[in-house]
């Protein structure tokens, strides 16, 4: 596997958390955060590129992360000029709701979403930028070499992606693509029972339910479980707090601790109409 460290640019130039492969760091007093410093409230979300690899038909998938740089705070940014994607054909899939700092062993939330681009794509990039607290910021995606992903397996590490499933009849998917499970209908202030079933080698695979967008606020019952191998399913309920359209993001992977590797983990969705 390729280790490497996830890259934004402010104003035209790249930051790197790390040491970099490739780009400039920009010294701490020129820009508008530092993302060594925490607050509880008030401060930026970093868009992130993770890395890219590429699919069985030859197009490429670009990975995008975030990291909310408040301890308490979440932070909403609607799909529009503080939240897009460049080219545009490519913009729609990014989140809205930005999670505080998790409270587990990892620092940020990990390739929440992918864009697919194709495969003569070349030096192109996919430019994800959010603003709306200060200077925009925005992260270009590029499929080059230094940062090729290992996926949906890390054969060096022998970790794999779980197999999840949505319903228990539904299709089965794996790896960070993810799956758009087929919409729910609920009333605001109603819970709705959301399950996902898990199959992984492992005696146990952690499993965390996030808002990815949406006009309101989602309450969990448990926005973190562990679904054992033995029942090889966990369930949860979600309350909305307004009518809209939302879409609930699942995400699962052995271990938290190894999203600092870069692999292994399966994203799925769950697009949600809640009604008055």
């Amino acid at each position: 596997m390729r280790w490497w460290r996830p890259s934004v640019t402010l104003i035209g130039a790249a930051l790197v958390f790390g040491t970099p492969i490739e780009g400039q760091v920009i010294p701490l007093e020129q820009r508008s955060f530092n993302e060594q410093v925490l607050r509880r409230s008030g401060q930026p979300v970093v868009p992130l590129y993770e890395g890219w690899y590429e699919n069985a038909d030859g197009t490429s998938d670009i990975c995008f992360g975030y990291f909310n740089l408040n301890t308490d705070e979440a932070v909403d940014i609607p799909l529009g000029p503080n939240n897009f994607i460049e080219p545009k054909e490519f913009d729609g899939m990014q989140p809205t709701h930005f999670d505080r700092v998790p409270e587990a062993n990892y620092r940020r939330h990990f390739c929440v979403f992918t864009v697919t681009v194709p495969g003569d794509f070349g030096q192109g990039r996919v430019v994800w930028t959010l603003g709306g607290r200060g200077e925009a910021l925005s992260t270009p995606g590029k499929v080059i070499p230094p940062y090729v992903l290992d996926e949906p397996d890390a054969d060096a590490r022998g970790v794999i992606a779980p197999v999840l499933k949505l319903e228990q009849d539904g299709p089965e998917f794996r790896g960070r693509s993810g799956f758009i499970a087929p919409p729910r209908t609920v009333a605001s202030g109603d819970d709705l029972e959301l399950t996902v079933w898990v199959d992984h080698p492992a005696p146990r695979s952690w499993v965390g339910w996030s808002m990815h967008q949406g006009p309101g606020e989602v309450e969990f019952s448990q926005a973190e479980i562990q679904v054992d191998q033995s029942t090889g399913s966990g369930t949860i309920t979600a309350r909305f707090s307004e009518p809209g359209e939302y879409l609930v993001r699942v995400q699962s992977i052995y271990s938290t601790t190894s999203f600092e590797y870069h692999c292994c983990w399966t994203n799925g969705y769950v697009p949600v109409t809640v009604t008055r």
